[in-house]
């Protein structure tokens, strides 16, 4: 197959027009090496590579904590048609055999044909800080637990690919010295000081969980996470661009602090994503949605009702400039979870997951 004469998102952040060659699935270098003599024609359209989301509970009615194979697979389904062709299910603060029962879906929903791909599991708990647990439940929360967490990705399949922790709660340092060359460690649900932030990303913990939520704001004399993250020039941080979680301004603030190399949008979407206005779960909370804000009882906010996509064209909204806010969509998550070799950009040599936009971003065609 070819695409023909779209303007190509390139690896610098510039767009080219050009023709894509694809074979067996696959972006090649010419044109001899396509078998296939179909074309489409992107005269006037943007190709960009597929969205890689690697933090979303759900969507479309469906919670991957449901343990539910085929609700997984609507969700897979639901996200491929909104851009997002590369997904990481991610687990809420449960018993660990609950939690061995829900990543037994993800193997199972692996190869779902006409949805994202899974390429791994984002373990959101149990190790987390109650004075910070958001919309976890306190009670499942415990200790960090190098063995806990083998024993749940063994039971995955080897399919974990981050786990957030609360490196100021017993054992946290134990845990990052132990597992942080086996699995992206995450920082947040967290009432961490600079301090211990900082040790934290010393010791081998280059990646946050959504940014300011969750976590003790950035003082100018007590900078918390934030300020280590913005110090330690490895770490990625997530950013959920809904226009809820995030003001417009500290958005545009974050990707001028931390570059365009080093924010990973986010949806953090929930089972609400693409349904109507009502009420839903998350991590077995009842959740109240209304125009896109989804809450607990207490007014906590409880993930997003929005998917990848739409928080991308909301950061473009925002002022962030459009090559920014796609890297943040693509380049940047697949490389926090160690698949950018596979996804990511218009290379040849990596699966064709490709996005056909207008200029406006309006999603015409997922491939």
């Amino acid at each position: 197959m070819i695409i023909r004469n779209g303007m190509v998102f390139k690896e610098d952040g510039t767009f080219r027009k050009e023709d894509v060659f694809i074979e067996n699935h696959r972006i090649v270098a010419s044109e001899a090496q396509v078998t296939d003599p179909s074309e489409i024609q992107a005269d006037g359209l943007l190709v960009l590579p597929g969205l890689v989301d690697i933090h979303s509970h759900g969507a479309f009615g469906h919670d991957f904590s449901d343990a539910d194979t085929e609700g997984l697979k609507t969700i897979l389904k639901y996200e491929k048609s909104c851009g997002i062709t590369s997904y990481c299910p991610t687990s809420m603060t449960l018993p660990a055999e609950e939690l061995k029962s829900i990543f037994a879906t993800a193997k199972e929903a692996a190869g779902t044909e006409d949805g994202a791909v899974i390429r791994g599991i984002n373990m959101e708990g149990p190790f987390l800080d109650p004075k910070k647990k958001g919309a976890h439940v306190e009670t499942h929360i415990r200790k960090a637990d190098a063995g806990f967490f083998r024993d749940l990705n063994k039971a995955s399949g080897n399919m974990v690919k981050l786990v957030t922790l609360a490196p100021n709660t017993e054992g946290a340092m134990d845990f990052i010295d132990e597992v942080h060359e086996e699995v992206c460690i995450s920082l947040g649900h967290t009432a961490a000081d600079y301090g211990t932030a900082a040790e934290a990303m010393r010791r081998g913990a280059h990646h946050v969980t959504h940014l300011y939520n969750a976590m003790q704001p950035l003082g100018h004399r007590d900078p918390g996470l934030i300020g280590a993250a913005s110090d330690d020039p490895l770490c990625m941080v997530e950013l959920i661009s809904d226009g809820l979680h995030i003001h417009p301004s500290v958005v545009r603030a974050t990707f001028r602090m931390f570059g365009n190399e080093r924010v990973i949008l986010i949806s953090d979407s929930m089972m609400a994503t693409g349904m109507a206005n009502g009420q839903y779960e998350l991590g077995g909370q009842a959740v109240t949605v209304k125009d896109r804000k989804a809450t607990l009882a207490d007014g906590t906010i409880a993930g997003s009702a929005t998917n990848l996509y739409d928080c991308m064209c909301k950061a473009v909204s925002f002022g962030v400039p459009m090559a920014d806010a796609v890297f943040a969509a693509t380049r940047n998550p697949a490389k926090s979870i160690g698949i950018y070799e596979e996804v990511g950009s218009v290379t040849p040599g990596k699966e064709a997951d490709l996005l056909l936009v207008t200029p406006e971003l309006k999603l015409i065609k997922v491939l």
